[in-house]
């Protein structure tokens, strides 16, 4: 029993030092934090000037920023001049190429009956024309590699644009004129027409007789054409 009463008296003891130890120790602080461990109490003090410092520092940063995109924005939009805007571009475009750009392209339509050929004057169609049949009469080349696709391709091709300008020339025609060239020009397409089917089932000598006709329609027609 004395024991146990001594032993009650010796931590009461210990503990009543701890507490005038941590008295001693303290100092005044706005913010305090106790942390509890085996031997006593620890008392730790944060203070925090710095940081309101720090933040008053970025609130005027922000508002001298502010300030500073204000004036700038005010010197441009005092600076700022009229840009004055035009009226709408012709319908017919203007540029080379796009003379015909307002014109409808009906893809439900055949190729002869597409607005894809830029028109020309009666004299610049019968030049174009003349170039379309150098390159019909260039295919000979493809013919003799039996490149029948490419062979079909550039007849395709260059047929419909030689017909667009034919017709533009034979439209300009005296009508005594017309009847004739009507007659060579559909001559032409048959036998073009021909060269084409022949390449479509890769028939060599076929192609080359159908060649050899094209050539001698080519040329009638581009006699009459002057």
């Amino acid at each position: 029993m004395a024991q146990a009463i001594a032993s009650m008296a010796g931590l009461r003891g210990n503990s009543q030092a701890v507490l005038d130890c941590s008295r001693l120790n303290m100092a005044p602080a706005t913010n305090t934090r106790v942390a509890a461990s085996r031997s006593g109490f620890i008392v730790r003090a944060q203070q925090t000037p710095a940081e309101s410092e720090t933040s008053r520092r970025a609130v005027l940063g922000l508002v001298a920023t502010g300030l500073a995109c204000g004036s700038f924005v005010q010197a441009v939009l005092a600076d700022a001049k009229s840009i004055k805007v035009g009226g709408p571009p012709p319908p017919s475009g203007g540029l080379p190429g796009t003379l015909n750009s307002d014109e409808p392209r009906d893809l439900d339509l055949p190729y002869k009956d597409r607005f894809f050929i830029q028109p020309l004057a009666p004299a610049q169609a019968a030049a174009r024309a003349k170039d379309s049949a150098k390159d019909i009469v260039g295919v000979k080349i493809l013919i003799d590699k039996k490149a029948w696709p490419f062979v079909q391709n550039d007849l395709r091709l260059k047929a419909e644009c030689l017909r667009f300008d034919l017709n533009t020339v034979i439209s300009a025609k005296p009508k005594e004129e017309k009847k004739n060239l009507k007659e060579l020009t559909g001559k032409l397409f048959q036998t073009i027409s021909n060269l084409d089917h022949a390449a479509k089932i890769k028939s060599t000598p076929e192609a080359e007789k159908y060649y050899a006709e094209t050539v001698s329609a080519l040329n009638d027609v581009l006699a009459k054409l002057g």
